[in-house]
């Protein structure tokens, strides 16, 4: 039976290239999956492209045709990381993604009523089982995973001095 395999199976110089999609197939099909940033499809795209100025016009059309919109990837990646993450690195990781500084500012005042209640939230999901810290090695390791999840020290303070399931 194993001869009946190898005989299907094609020599690998008998492999015929897969038909290049053009650039704009790419990016539609990228966006089809998920929204992207800007500069996240230039860098996705950079390698298909002809020439940076073919790569500029076709998404400056993407965004007048509403494909792509980095208002929609803000919204789309706040809502997959809030509740996971923490004001500083939401803000970071959108800057790293060519948001501009006004977006990230506006996502920042959206975000900072809430930090506490997320915070409390992601402490309790990874810690709730072992309690609030007992001693300062505890409490020093419990605060790093916080802060590595981008919460303030302020909060941090806050949630590991009153952990929300052991409040008075």
């Amino acid at each position: 039976m194993s001869d009946e395999f190898e005989t299907v199976r094609a020599a690998p110089d008998q492999v015929k290239p897969r038909s290049g999609l053009s650039l704009r197939a790419r990016a539609v099909g990228l966006l089809s999956r998920r929204e992207h940033s800007r500069v996240e499809l230039t860098r996705k795209l950079s390698a298909h492209a002809q020439s940076p100025e073919e790569l500029n016009a076709l998404l400056e059309a993407l965004v007048k045709e509403g494909w792509q919109s980095d208002q929609r990837f803000v919204q789309g990646f706040v809502h997959r990381k809030a509740g996971q993450q923490g004001l500083a690195k939401i803000a970071q990781e959108l800057t790293q993604q060519g948001i501009e500084a006004t977006q990230v500012a506006q996502v920042r005042l959206e975000l900072k009523d809430s930090e506490l209640e997320r915070a409390q939230s992601v402490w309790q999901k990874k810690f709730s089982a072992n309690g609030p810290p007992q001693n300062t090695t505890e409490y020093a390791r419990q605060g790093r995973f916080l802060a590595s999840r981008g919460f303030s020290h302020e909060v941090i303070h806050r949630v590991l001095k009153h952990p929300p399931e052991f409040e008075c």
